[in-house]
């Protein structure tokens, strides 16, 4: 593994809330039992529905989130960029993937599968705390976006996942992101989302381009959100 790639892994790792305090010491056989892949724009990393499961996280790009929805439909969750974490292990009761991931960019990935995780759990046990961790956290955020769609009519909802996406995206305000792909998102229509978006403009809180966002005014929109 190309020490400058191992370096930006690492440093990633140590960020992430799933391996805080005690937890950190298996970053370093996370880095050593995985493998980093690049992938280009449009390239699957898994898919819904395979039984080799394991963990996944983003070192460089941008990829998307996606899953099957009644009629055949394939629909957009969101997306996530460098540093974050995602899957589920088949150890302790768990079944094949839930998501399908696509790079929305060329992207550098790090795979551990779930034999990796084994081998790592032979010198370190503690990984299956840190990948329970995980899990929760994907639980909390998979809660918080349906207590959003639920509660929250069509504006609140998009300032919401605006916010949400500005918090969780290592360039802070920059967003690589399609109108139609949030409209998805949210579950509206690109002109609904479209409308809103030149609303928040002119109130100074986001500033659009070609296949970008920027967040000029995160809290502005969670005061949107909150209302």
């Amino acid at each position: 593994m190309d020490a400058a790639l191992r370096h930006r892994a690492t440093a990633l790792l140590r960020q992430s809330p799933w391996l805080e305090g005690e937890r950190a010491s298996l970053i370093e056989p996370l880095i050593a039992h995985g493998r980093l892949i690049r992938l280009k724009a449009g390239q699957w990393a898994q898919s819904e529905g395979d039984d080799d499961t394991g963990l996944l996280v983003v070192v460089e790009g941008m990829v998307q989130l996606l899953c099957q929805a009644p009629g055949d439909r394939e629909v957009l969750l969101g997306q996530a960029g460098p540093g974050v974490a995602i899957g589920q292990t088949i150890r302790f009761g768990g079944g094949p993937r839930l998501v399908t991931v696509v790079c929305a960019q060329d992207s550098l990935v790090l795979q551990v599968s779930d034999r990796a995780l084994g081998r790592i759990a032979a010198e370190h046990p503690g990984i299956w705390e840190a990948v329970a961790a995980l899990l929760y956290l994907q639980l909390r955020g998979l809660v918080q976006m349906v207590a959003v769609a639920t509660a929250l009519p069509p504006r609140q909802r998009l300032a919401a996942r605006l916010e949400a996406l500005a918090r969780a995206s290592p360039g802070g305000a920059s967003l690589r992101l399609s109108q139609q792909a949030l409209a998805e998102m949210i579950g509206l229509t690109r002109k609904t989302v479209n409308a809103y978006l030149g609303e928040f403009e002119r109130a100074g809180l986001v500033r659009r381009a070609y296949g970008a966002l920027t967040v000029l005014d995160a809290p502005g929109l969670r005061r949107i959100a909150e209302r």
